[in-house]
């Protein structure tokens, strides 16, 4: 059992001084609770939160961190990202992974969906730090047959050894101009014969639109929804060039959209996600930092500010607000992955962050939630439990440097096989 006590919480839009109770991996009580705790947290000058949600990462990507900036995204892609990558090996994803979750727990981030290469590799990872994830095996085909069918029978075993890990699993076709319509609509056929999620990015430059409508006569949205694609399953990252049309049918078919700000300006793909129409639709909206290549943070507190900000930016200083960024990093992720995290309610997971009140840029505090979308980044986090679990403790993760070390070596040794 932990106690933290005395600590801040939002009630109606209050913050008030109360108790929490974490049994197992549960919170058992809020309140005016006394308990003979296993370990109890001195509260004070702390706010507690829930967790954070990332919704859309490629974690082993921190290995590309500043390796290929200042690039448009197609071009990045082709010339540096690509052919790097096919020279990946596990143990490099397992430390790149390891550092990952680090820098995301560090920030508040109690759960990320991930999209990459031998997510065995990122399993291990994730159960060693203590996070927790979904995670996804992905997969091109650029239009072959073959490729397919070599690929899916890779998917397939990846997906079986998955089960061994306490994380959830995604199938993850990268993208319409990578994987056919056939491979598209065999990914679907997976993901609801093992009851999985899909992962998959959606729209992210006009480049891709256009030349789908010009390859296929129609839209990319639509021809998904011909295919049986579009489901509650389905997580798309970034849905940029979306018209009106297809955000009412992404709505009506339960498909969630993860709005990745950083990477969509840093790669300049030429617009924001339409989150009023989208909220309009009620068409579920979540956030992601994208992988630490295209960020080139794992930051999700500061993922939430700039979420804010390009939204003003775009559509006006009064359609997105503290609230909005607040609740797609939480409440609504928490309704795509049904995990009952995301609020701190009795009986729900124990996720929490503890917030440190006393930081600079938390001061003064007129408004908790603005506070955390604007001025906070991970320099406020102070701890983090996950699964009942502490992680995270005043701000450190124990191993930390070890990690690190292993991790500069392992990449430094890529690297020098990259030329």
């Amino acid at each position: 059992m932990i106690l933290i006590e005395n600590a801040k919480v939002l009630r109606n839009d209050k913050l008030i001084s109360t108790n929490i109770l974490i049994e197992e991996n549960k919170i058992s009580a809020i309140g005016d609770v006394k308990s003979k705790s296993d370990y109890v947290i001195d509260g004070r000058g702390l706010a507690v939160i829930p967790g954070l949600f990332n919704s859309h990462t490629h974690a082993a990507m921190t290995l590309f961190r500043g390796y290929a900036d200042d690039m448009p995204l197609q071009e990045w892609l082709e010339k540096k990202i690509w052919p790097a990558e096919a020279k990946l090996n596990e143990e490099v994803v397992y430390w790149a992974s390891k550092l990952a979750c680090i820098e995301m727990l560090k920030s508040g981030t109690t759960f990320f969906l991930d999209m990459y290469f031998f997510p065995q590799a990122t399993a291990r990872a994730v159960e060693e730090t203590g996070i927790r994830a979904c995670l996804s095996s992905a997969f091109f085909d650029f239009f072959s047959k073959d490729l397919l069918e070599v690929n899916l029978k890779r998917v397939e075993k990846e997906l079986k050894e998955l089960k061994n890990f306490r994380v959830l699993r995604a199938i993850a076709p990268h993208a319409v101009y990578t994987v056919s319509l056939e491979g598209l609509q065999r990914a679907m056929e997976i993901a609801e014969r093992e009851n999985i999620f899909v992962h998959f990015h959606l729209a992210e430059t006009e480049k891709e639109v256009l030349e789908f409508k010009k390859k296929h006569g129609k839209g990319i949205v639509k021809a998904l929804d011909e295919i049986g694609f579009l489901s509650p399953r389905l997580i798309s990252a970034h849905c940029v060039w979306l018209e009106g049309s297809e955000i009412e049918l992404m709505a009506k078919r339960g498909v969630n959209a993860v709005h990745c700000p950083a990477s969509n300006m840093k790669l300049s793909v030429g617009k924001a996600l339409n989150y009023p129409e989208m909220k309009k639709a009620g068409l579920n909206v979540l956030l992601g930092t994208d992988g630490a290549a295209s960020n080139n943070s794992l930051d999700i507190l500061r993922e939430m500010k700039f979420s804010a900000l390009l939204q003003k930016f775009y559509y006006g200083a009064d359609l997105f607000k503290a609230v909005d960024a607040f609740r797609i990093a939480t409440e609504n992720a928490s309704k795509a992955f049904g995990i009952k995290a995301g609020k701190l309610e009795v009986g729900w997971l124990a996720d929490l962050v503890l917030i440190n009140l006393s930081k600079v840029s938390m001061n003064p505090c007129h408004d908790l939630v603005a506070n955390l979308v604007y001025s906070a980044s991970s320099e406020c986090v102070d701890t983090v439990v996950v699964d009942g679990k502490i992680v995270v403790e005043n701000g450190y993760f124990e191993g930390k440097e070890k990690i690190l070390e292993r991790f500069s070596k392992t990449a430094e040794k890529f690297f020098a096989g990259l030329v």
